[in-house]
């Protein structure tokens, strides 16, 4: 039976334990968010690594045009003198590097190579102008190059190098006569022809202790005008100019053992632009 609405309301005290909050329990953390929070973390931080090592020496990515194995690029602004070769000769012919590009950097490339052979002691004998001129001349001018070089080459001329008739030098001593491209440019650039320059520093004399003609240096700049037949630069023609020439350091010469030691142990260099 319904109690009426003006009966007094019992109350019901429960224990401590056991009474009802008038708030709905603490909500236990779920397992997706926490997945979902430790993705996160883990995806910064794989971002930030690869950030950090985009600037690195050897991380690059392969983009679009890239030649695998390919050198890269200078970078903008990089200097005249800054090496910017991007692949070195890989052939040669009589010890003379060829099979060179037909690009403005191929032409630089083979006028160095051809001057360290024209600054070569194969050029003060007969048979080493034949063997040289064979390999880095144009065919259509190699015997008109030779025929000068040879009537050039005179008696006397070897004689104030210290050489016989033959281009040998007398018997214990050392011929040296080596150059070393400093640097090269290009005139008149064509994809059939061109005119390269190229500064080098000599060094000639004869090393030995009872050398008259001791081995000196020497600055020049060879004019090569080149010609691509054959599928490589050639050589058509040639002047030297002396200079430019810096100041001498202010250095003790080496002895004559020592420069000949020097010759024998080290070797030259095939260079690329």
């Amino acid at each position: 039976m319904p109690l009426p609405d003006d009966q007094p309301h019992t109350r019901t005290r429960l224990p401590v334990g056991e009474q009802s909050s008038p708030y709905p329990p603490n909500r236990q953390p779920r397992p997706l968010r926490k997945l979902l929070t430790v993705l996160l973390v883990v995806t910064l931080l794989v971002i930030a690594i690869s950030i950090a090592n985009r600037g690195k020496p050897g991380s690059s990515g392969s983009g679009a045009g890239e030649v695998p194995g390919a050198a890269p690029p200078p970078p903008a602004g990089a200097t005249a003198t800054a090496p910017s070769g991007a692949q070195p000769v890989g052939t040669t012919s009589n010890g003379i590097a060829t099979g060179y590009p037909d690009t403005e950097q191929g032409a630089q490339s083979a006028a160095a190579n051809y001057a360290v052979a024209l600054g070569g002691t194969d050029m003060f004998r007969a048979d080493g102008r034949r063997s040289v001129l064979g390999t880095i001349a144009d065919p259509a001018v190699a015997d008109a190059l030779r025929g000068r070089l040879d009537q050039a080459m005179t008696p006397d001329v070897l004689g104030a190098y210290g050489l016989d008739a033959q281009g040998q030098p007398p018997k214990g001593l050392t011929f040296v006569s080596r150059a070393v491209p400093i640097g090269t440019r290009t005139d008149g650039y064509t994809a059939d022809s061109t005119k390269a320059m190229v500064w080098c520093v000599g060094l000639g004399g004869l090393a030995g202790t009872s050398s008259t003609k001791p081995v000196t240096e020497n600055w020049y700049t060879l004019t090569l005008s080149l010609h691509w037949t054959g599928g490589d630069w050639k050589l058509a023609d040639f002047t030297r100019q002396n200079g430019p020439a810096p100041i001498s350091a202010d250095q003790q010469a080496a002895s004559a053992d020592e420069i000949t030691g020097a010759v024998q142990q080290f070797g030259g260099f095939r260079y690329a632009r």
